[in-house]
């Protein structure tokens, strides 16, 4: 194999090595403490990628270390890259006055760095941090942000939309169907060539589809909101090929009585090719649907036709304050003292589903979990403390309710089972009436169980506190009605504990240096290096773009620590997060 270590490092030399370049680059700048880290890295995953035999390239050290120092001055662009290798010294120095290509780097990106090698380099590079004392890897601090995809913003997909239009194409189908059956049976087709009628295909799920529509067509007249038809259906039973095999049974009755299929102005159809053309593009039609319900699966309601893995996300308001849909990923980091520890991309549309993933990632690539984990309410699930308690994670997470419970209407909501007596046989309410258990009811919802406590009081008859006590109370439809209430005794516990902990002094503490550090390296990002969109697609690319920016971002923190430029932030106990 070539010696790109001994290329690039310039290890092994018995005559001196003279580089014009270095004289205008300073002792100073970041460009060594790349070249320095590179030097600690095993690149041996990465140089296994090339083949011994063949033309000798351009070195993939180099090449990788241009890069990681372009993510470090938060260049991104694969040209301006190129043109920086022929004219900024601190480049030109690091490419050893070679002038790699936009076909280089772009082979380099796509064929030569996989997830998994950036991945295996970049936790190199959080264990020599561990090392040296810049992280102990024993508390995260996560946060995410929305960034934008390289996709065409009206190419939108949904899913509602789609199931809107497919009960038309059944009816549709349907009826063309029963004339089928009525075709073959009327003209004694059937006996002629032994065909047999045929039974449309059932979906599961459509019942509730179509539910939803006659509920928006009422809602529209009365100028209400239209409900989300998000309702998953059961694909499998979508069968195109059915109505192949009614194609070929038309096509034995065309040949058997000599009907002869026509195109082109002038010509008059029969009916039995009328028939077999609508067959044809019903079928086209649902295998477009089928193929859309799969690009979505079941944890999506949306994608775009030109980033198949993007999701059409809400971000924030623009200048104008006009809210923007965008095909967009979820980008989630976990950061301790300004270095970003992991990176997670994914197509989810809040932060509940990328917390447990990025723990499995300490796990898997560290060999343990933190001990304890920072958070805002956007991840306060049951799921995730549970996850984080079942792991002896210490969790410091906002819960959704935060601000509402500092607020006087909510300690004086007597609707709430929090502001009830608790007693041994269930709860008081504001009016002193006893609400006894009733039930324990279990959902499901994607993958997780919960239990509630169904607690419910047997008269609420002339009770004066009703109208304070009951959700949304209606004089006409509530009179009759009694108070019932749920209680997830798990999911309290679980919130209570980290409500506890993020009141605590190491809580406050704590919440300052996320807001600091998380929602600070996401501020300097869009602001200072103008990181709002990717400039790859799918999901895998996204990925790697945004580790390398990571990676670039990492090592010069390293470098501003080494020359006193920040230090570890202490926070201030006295000030309230």
């Amino acid at each position: 194999m070539h010696n790109y270590y001994n290329d690039f490092f310039e290890l092994g030399q018995l005559r001196i090595n003279y580089n014009l370049y270095q004289i205008g680059v300073p002792s100073d700048d970041s460009v060594h403490i790349v070249k320095r880290v590179m030097k600690e890295l095993d690149f041996s995953s990465l140089l296994n990628q090339y083949s011994r035999l063949g033309r000798k390239g351009y070195n993939p050290i180099m090449l990788f270390s241009i890069l990681v120092y372009s993510a470090l001055r938060g260049v991104r662009a694969v040209d301006r890259i190129v043109e920086l290798c022929t004219r900024d010294l601190a480049y030109i120095w690091l490419a050893q006055g070679e002038r790699p290509q936009r076909d280089a780097f772009y082979d380099f990106i796509n064929n030569k760095l996989t997830n998994e090698i950036l991945k295996d380099l970049h936790y190199q590079f959080i264990r020599k941090l561990e090392k040296e004392g810049f992280v102990s890897l024993k508390a995260l601090f996560i946060d995410g942000t929305k960034i934008e995809a390289n996709a065409n913003r009206y190419t939108f997909v949904w899913r509602g939309s789609l199931n809107y239009h497919l009960v038309g194409l059944l009816d549709a189908i349907e009826n063309s169907y029963n004339d089928y059956n009525t075709l073959i049976t009327e003209n004694a087709y059937d006996v002629k060539y032994t065909l047999s009628t045929m039974n449309m295909f059932i979906i599961e799920g459509m019942e509730k589809v179509r539910e939803v529509i006659q509920k928006n067509r009422l809602r529209k007249a009365n100028d209400k909101k239209k409900l989300s038809n998000n309702a998953l259906i059961e694909i499998d039973n979508m069968s195109p090929l059915e109505m192949l095999r009614i194609q070929a049974k038309l096509m034995v009755i065309a040949k058997g009585e000599g009907i002869a299929f026509v195109d082109g102005k002038g010509q008059r159809k029969s009916d039995l090719q009328k028939l077999y053309e609508r067959f044809e593009v019903f079928g086209e039609r649902l295998m477009r649907y089928k193929t859309s319900f799969k690009i979505m699966r079941s944890d999506r309601n949306s994608y775009s036709k030109t980033d198949l893995e993007a999701t059409f996300m809400r971000m924030k308001d623009d200048h104008m304050m006009n809210g923007q849909l965008k095909p967009a990923y979820n980008v989630q980091v976990a950061v301790e003292n300004y270095f970003v520890v992991h990176s997670y991309v994914s197509a989810d549309r809040t932060d509940y589903n990328p917390l447990i993933p990025v723990l499995e990632m300490h796990q898997e690539h560290l060999g343990h979990y933190p001990n304890e984990v920072t958070a805002d309410s956007g991840y306060s699930s049951e799921k995730n403390l549970l996850f984080l308690q079942q792991k002896g994670i210490e969790s410091f997470i906002k819960l959704q309710e935060h601000e509402r419970m500092k607020k006087r209407a909510y300690k004086g909501d007597i609707g709430k089972y929090r502001n009830m007596t608790k007693v041994d046989s269930g709860y008081l309410c504001a009016n002193n009436r006893l609400i006894t258990f009733d039930k324990t009811q279990v959902s499901h919802s994607k993958g997780y169980t919960q239990t509630h406590q169904v607690y419910s009081c047997k008269d609420c008859s002339n009770c004066e506190l009703k109208p304070k006590c009951l959700y949304k109370y209606d004089e006409n439809k509530h009179r009759a009605k009694n108070k019932v209430i749920k209680v997830n005794e798990c999911w309290d516990g679980l919130k209570e504990k980290s409500y506890n902990n993020i009141h605590s002094d190491k809580g406050i503490l704590n919440r300052q240096i996320r807001s600091i550090q998380t929602e600070g390296f996401f501020g300097n990002m869009k602001a200072n290096d103008d990181f709002r969109q990717f400039n790859h697609r799918s999901q895998d690319k996204v990925l790697k773009e945004f580790m390398l920016f990571a990676f670039g971002k990492n090592i010069d923190k390293y470098h501003k620590f080494l020359m006193g430029k920040i230090k570890r932030f202490e926070g201030k106990i006295d000030q309230a997060a």
